[in-house]
């Protein structure tokens, strides 16, 4: 038995999908079936239920088996990094998730950087809601994740990346628009287009409104920034927005920026793993880059 079916059986209870197994492992579903078919035979048990959910379902011997060799998977890997580590040689892959604002505006010129200076390293990049990117760290279908803190979960490796400005946008037409800076409280009533509640922005712009007593009137809730500054732009409402994201918009006069006073009003952003993994060569390049 090759260690490799052994990740194969890891990565299906991992991301409770045999086609994400499958992709993870370079195969097609039908090879990940066989698989585990083959461990079943070898150990003389059943290790997954089969039923009509498509829900994974491990046996007792499915749990025992998962459990001993998730840890001799992540063992072998260490020592495979260590030898790797010997070679002067950055290759391999890094799979980073972002969260969308992070990975249209913030990200790109780093990637372009790494792929110059690490061009045997291949850099997948994926957009994702903050929720998802834990998850998918937790199921090591990812390396890395960038997202706005605070995060929900405590399972989570962080490192601090940088903070970006918060900013408040209206349309040309709005009566705020004239205005250079405003004060929080003068938004008290205001239409206002928010980030979704489970968005940690949307916390970081809530506390903020908490501290100090101004309650908006949240006419329309979106996942992406995007979507938010369309709205923004005919008319829906203003927002609060990374300042980053709004410089294109902004220069074209589709959206006017205000500044908020009261004391610096910023979001901070952070390079996340999965607590306890080692990082490949490639990741720990990728991340000194980011940090540089």
């Amino acid at each position: 038995m090759h260690i490799e079916t052994l990740k194969t059986f890891r990565d299906l209870v991992d991301t409770g999908s045999f086609s994400k197994a499958a992709h993870l492992n370079y195969v097609s579903q039908s090879a990940v079936s066989q698989q585990l078919k083959m461990l079943e035979a070898r150990y003389a048990c059943v290790l997954v239920e089969r039923g009509a959910s498509r829900r994974i379902t491990l046996t007792e011997a499915g749990r025992l088996l998962y459990a001993e060799c998730r840890d001799l998977i992540e063992r072998f890997q260490r020592v495979e990094e260590r030898l790797r580590d010997r070679s002067t040689a950055i290759t391999g892959t890094v799979r980073v998730a972002t969260v969308y604002s992070v990975g249209l505006h913030a990200l790109p010129p780093y990637v372009t950087q790494f792929i110059k200076s690490c061009p045997q390293v291949a850099v997948h990049v994926e957009y994702s809601r903050t929720n998802r990117i834990c998850e998918a760290l937790g199921q090591d279908t990812l390396d890395l994740g960038i997202v706005a803190l605070p995060l929900p979960r405590a399972s989570l490796g962080v490192i601090p990346w940088r903070t970006e400005r918060l900013v408040l946008v209206c349309a040309p037409g709005h009566r705020l628009a004239r205005r250079r800076s405003v004060a929080l409280e003068q938004l008290h009533g205001e239409r206002f287009v928010a980030f979704e509640r489970d968005i940690p922005t949307r916390k970081t712009i809530d506390r903020a409104l908490r501290a100090h007593r101004v309650a908006v009137q949240t006419v329309m809730e979106f996942d992406n920034v995007e979507t938010i500054k369309r709205s923004v732009e005919v008319g829906s409402g203003v927002s609060i927005l990374p300042e980053a994201t709004v410089v294109n918009e902004v220069k074209n006069r589709l959206l006017v920026q205000v500044g908020v006073t009261g004391g610096p009003f910023v979001r901070q952003l952070a390079i996340v793993h999965r607590r306890g993994r080692v990082l490949t060569p490639a990741t720990r390049a990728f991340v000194a880059l980011l940090t540089s």
